[in-house]
């Protein structure tokens, strides 16, 4: 059930909702002050050159606003979006039917951009640099090449996994940005923004409790505002204060840490069932009773930026911290030294 509050979807009745909830703009867009910073300076350069948006790259987490700047990108040029994902991208034609389609100054959107395929990276190169795209016709020895020039055209680029952007294809891409996750403050911006569109009253408490178990996430915050405004709108008078937004938070099993019920089920896993680790993401996933990519991607990054969990050479390892959010009692050698830290494995 909480899943779904922390996976994205494509397709959902409240996709609708979602788009809503997006800034528009970059005055309206909270947190990420340097990444805005940049992004305004190298549009209005471009709009002063009446030249075209250079390549833009953006990484981070999921649900952090890289769709949102997406958009806020191309209505600050004044162009179309077209958006697509690395996955959907399956063959050149693809790529080719996308690219002959864009007009001078469009932005394309590339979501996930780090599961393109290495062949159809190939054909992306010359369409970045040169703006044209070289097709392969036939095989063998009738195979032939035919060069379409393209118009200029800006990519931006999202990925929630930069380490495995190939070197070539980030070279490419004139700016990087990283997007980090939000502090408590700065979510309850969001959600105030977010329950004044939505036409739904809230109380500067009610918005510090939601934003505080957010997990530093503005889609997160907003899935969390959505659950408690239909709680308060048949628990109580339609109006979320603390006690509320509380008590609707704890009937989904989200703590005031954030947590929800499988994040305790992967720390009991590691303490109980592996005597605190190390233990292997596959054998974690097998007794949590989740997708090991989910749990390396979804749940195990805010633990560990809560310092409840860690990655070792030799596999994942529950912190102190870990011992105390569920009641055990934490080993003399947990927090040592002798455990090093290896976020990148």
């Amino acid at each position: 059930m909480n899943e779904n509050f922390y996976t994205e979807t494509t397709e959902s009745p409240e996709n609708d909702l979602d788009v809503s909830l997006r800034p528009q703009d970059l005055e309206e867009f909270c947190g990420q002050g340097k990444v805005k910073e940049r992004l305004a300076l190298m549009v209005e350069a471009a709009r002063n050159r009446g030249d075209v948006l250079s390549h833009i790259l953006l990484s981070g987490p999921p649900g952090l606003g890289k769709t949102t700047l997406a958009h806020i990108i191309a209505a600050a040029t004044g162009n179309q979006l077209h958006c697509t994902s690395g996955p959907q991208i399956e063959k050149a034609g693809d790529l080719a039917g996308i690219l002959t389609n864009l007009k001078r100054g469009d932005v394309l959107f590339i979501d996930e951009i780090h599961r393109l395929h290495p062949a159809i990276e190939e054909y992306l190169y010359p369409a970045m640099e040169d703006y044209r795209l070289d097709i392969i016709i036939d095989q063998g020895p009738n195979a032939r090449t035919i060069e379409l020039s393209l118009p200029r055209f800006t990519l931006v680029g999202a990925t929630t996994r930069a380490g495995m952007l190939t070197a070539p294809l980030r070279s490419r891409f004139t700016m990087t940005n990283r997007l980090d996750y939000y502090c408590a403050e700065e979510l309850t911006h969001i959600v105030n923004r977010s329950a004044e569109l939505l036409s739904t009253e809230i109380e500067p408490g009610g918005a510090l409790e939601i934003a505080s178990r957010a997990r530093g996430t503005p889609r997160v915050a907003n899935s969390l505002l959505r659950w408690v405004r239909d709680y308060a709108q048949v628990k109580a008078d339609g109006i979320i204060t603390a006690t509320v937004a509380d008590q609707a938070l704890a009937m989904i099993d989200i703590d005031d840490d954030g947590l929800d019920e499988m994040d305790k089920r992967i720390l009991e896993s590691v303490i109980y069932k592996f005597d605190g680790g190390p233990v292997g993401l596959g054998s974690l996933a097998v007794a949590a009773g989740e997708d090991a990519s989910t749990i390396e991607e979804v749940y195990e990054p805010y633990l560990i930026m809560q310092g409840m969990l860690a990655r070792t050479p030799r596999g994942r390892v529950a912190m102190r911290k870990a011992y105390l959010k569920i009641g055990a009692t934490p080993p003399k050698e947990t927090g040592s030294a002798e455990i090093e830290l290896n976020l990148d494995n």
